[in-house]
């Protein structure tokens, strides 16, 4: 059986190698080993023109919308927050085409940590630029903090994962306004939402922490057994 080619966005950023610096498209390994190892064949997505994106979507299977700096406030229509990172435009610009254009052409989508965001966004949904200013602790912010999160047993996402799951998700964002579609299928125990589902689509889900870093790998699983 042939495996599904799986497109994974990624980073634009300075890189070392040898005597060189340069700008490179990287991608942590961890997402291609997830899709490899869940029977996929991961494909690196650059974030040049807007061109590109019918083609990927005509030739992908499914859409890994990986994590990295935040959301610009812009792509929502907030102003930046000035503790947050400077955002990318031109990888937000990019993604928030690519999720459009993937959830149109129903192909299946895993969207990790920041992409779960730009799914939400790319929706017409809103986030929360400084989670900390809402809270009365910063739990979600620590690095390598453990948190454990309930999930909806009905959902795609608890048919992977079971009704409770232990994850390691720091951000400093969160989901604010569900965008047109996504219904939140996962809370903290602060009811700030960990992941969404698209209703009616083949496979569209979003998770607020990294399960390509985790053990458990029913989540890329389900994903690249939705994308054969």
């Amino acid at each position: 059986m042939s495996r599904p080619l799986i497109g994974i966005t990624a980073y634009f950023e300075a890189a070392r190698w040898g005597d060189w610096v340069r700008e490179a498209v990287i991608s942590p390994p961890a997402y291609a080993k997830a899709v490899e190892r869940a029977g996929g064949a991961p494909v690196v997505l650059p974030a040049l023109n807007l061109h590109a994106i019918g083609d990927y979507v005509r030739g992908l299977r499914g859409v890994v919308l990986a994590g990295g700096v935040e959301v610009g406030a812009a792509a929502y229509g907030d102003e930046q927050d000035e503790r947050v990172a400077e955002a990318q435009a031109h990888r937000d610009r990019f993604e928030l085409a690519l999720a459009r254009a993937a959830v149109q052409a129903d192909i299946p989508i895993l969207a990790i940590a920041r992409g779960m965001h730009v799914l939400n966004v790319a929706q017409g949904g809103t986030l929360i630029p400084w989670l900390p200013a809402m809270l009365d602790h910063d739990r979600h912010g620590e690095p390598g903090a453990t948190h454990v999160i309930q999930v909806s047993i009905s959902s795609k996402l608890g048919k992977a994962v079971g009704d409770r799951v232990e994850v390691v998700a720091p951000h400093v964002q969160s989901v604010r306004r569900l965008g047109t579609g996504l219904l939140a299928v996962a809370w903290a125990d602060d009811q700030i939402v960990e992941a969404v589902e698209l209703q009616g689509h083949r496979f569209g889900v979003g998770v607020q922490w990294h399960p390509e870093r985790g053990e458990d790998a029913g989540l890329f699983d389900a994903f690249v057994e939705a994308a054969r």
